[in-house]
């Protein structure tokens, strides 16, 4: 094995008739040595730019069959949530300006600081690095995205995506924001079904703020083509203990958010006049 390897993403088959799919890019915990070893302070940095534990979040809904494309490299290593032109000139060798304004803030393909821990590398890394870690991780994470909502649409005429996240809790915030890009990732049914589901169970809702969907949605969400895709933001402190790394008293209610909404959404699929828009 090369010694500088990254875990290859899951990939999880549809089992069921759900024509759904789940993106999880954020919760990747594998952290190689090399890594952790070029992290000015080792793992703890790395860490805090996961979203804990979401790929657990998802039992339920894999449960009832919902395929699944899941990151297990870090975030830290490659965000599968960037454009691979998304590059923090600060962290790879060789680029003169920052690809956008999320890489110019430290958080562009390859994360370079975060606010908490300012800058995460001993070194920058070069373009050559950063293209093996492409190949690896990124390409084949939406070459798998790709290919299973391709098929879904072939069998049922159309598919979902949800790009399932968690956000770091902030006063006055809802516990959940569902971006569509602003319209462009998704028929606004969707949106608007989604967030009836989540209020019906409970929970407050936010619509594109402040996080209207990354690369993801932005890819892979073609509405034109009855091809939909949202992004899902959860409230860590809705479902983790106090320690932010383990469940809290609210881990199985978002679990079922997020079968709720694999199931009521799914309906929408079929739909000509959604299809149509």
């Amino acid at each position: 094995m090369d010694h500088r390897s990254l875990a290859a993403p899951d990939i999880v088959p549809p089992r069921g008739t759900r024509p759904v799919l789940l993106s999880i890019p954020h919760s990747g915990r594998a952290y190689p040595g090399w890594l952790v070893r070029e992290s000015i302070g080792g793992v703890a940095p790395l860490e805090a730019l996961e979203d804990p534990l979401v790929d657990r979040l998802a039992w339920r809904a894999l449960a009832g069959g919902v395929g699944a494309v899941i990151a297990r490299a870090p975030r830290a290593a490659i965000d599968c949530n960037r454009d691979p032109g998304e590059i923090d000139p600060l962290v790879v060798i060789g680029v003169a300006e920052p690809g956008s304004a999320r890489a110019t803030a430290g958080l562009g393909i390859v994360p370079g600081r975060t606010a908490r821990h300012g800058h995460l590398w001993r070194r920058p890394i070069p373009r050559a690095e950063l293209d093996r870690r492409i190949a690896l991780v990124h390409a084949p994470y939406h070459a798998a995205i790709e290919r299973a909502l391709d098929r879904l649409a072939i069998v049922h005429g159309g598919a979902l995506l949800l790009d399932c996240h968690s956000m770091p809790p902030r006063h006055g915030q809802p516990e959940l924001v569902i971006g569509d890009r602003h319209g462009s990732s998704a028929s606004r049914a969707f949106t608007d079904a989604a967030a009836r589901i989540a209020r019906y169970n409970g929970w407050s809702v936010a619509l594109n703020s402040p996080y209207a969907g990354g690369h993801v949605v932005e890819r892979h969400g073609r509405p034109a083509d009855n091809i939909h895709a949202l992004q899902l933001e959860i409230g860590r402190d809705s479902y983790l203990a106090a320690d932010g790394r383990t469940p809290g008293q609210g881990f199985d209610r978002a679990a079922r958010l997020i079968e709720h909404l694999v199931l009521g959404l799914s309906e929408l699929i079929d739909v000509p006049a959604i299809a149509a828009e």
